[in-house]
């Protein structure tokens, strides 16, 4: 017990080499977390995303600088994670639970007219369209352009209109 408390450290004063040898476990925990997660927890495409991963980082730096006890971080951490398995396969079933989490696609142009009230909605400028549809299409106009939609993640997707590529 007293080469663990030498090698990792009690309360927080750490060493640096406790802190590094902390930060190693703790990354090696997080690997496994990341497993038990599943892919697309860290691929941050949606809100839920987000979440999972400025969470667990918060939760896991406390162990790291001892801020919090080693073994309630972990479990803790672990409850979190599954927390995200559980609410992941929900949303798979459940399309009001999905809908809940993670919203729906907002329509902001369409019939060659912005939609200013789903823009208000979606919190999004003509700018902000603009800005897509020049990286989509390299080009400002929109006389090609059949609808934009604000995704559930935020991006901004720009849909053209038959018979152009």
């Amino acid at each position: 017990m007293d080469t663990l408390i030498q090698i990792f450290g009690e309360g927080k004063e750490l060493s640096i080499l406790q802190m590094i040898s902390r930060g190693i476990i703790i990354f090696l925990i997080t690997l496994g977390l990341l497993r038990i997660s599943g892919r697309r927890s860290f691929g941050l495409r949606h809100p839920l995303d987000n979440i999972i991963a400025i969470t667990l980082g918060s939760i896991l730096s406390r162990a790291i600088v001892g801020a919090s006890p080693f073994l309630p971080v972990v479990f803790t951490s672990l409850v979190v994670v599954s927390l995200h398995r559980v609410l992941g396969w929900l949303m798979l079933r459940n399309q009001r639970i999905e809908r809940t989490i993670q919203g729906r696609k907002i329509l902001l142009y369409a019939d060659d007219k912005f939609l200013d009230k789903n823009m208000g909605r979606a919190l999004t400028s003509k700018e902000d369209v603009m800005e897509s549809v020049r990286e989509a299409t390299h080009s400002e106009q929109l006389n090609n352009i059949a609808t934009v939609y604000m995704e559930r993640n935020g991006k901004i997707t720009i849909i053209k209109k038959h018979g152009d590529h």
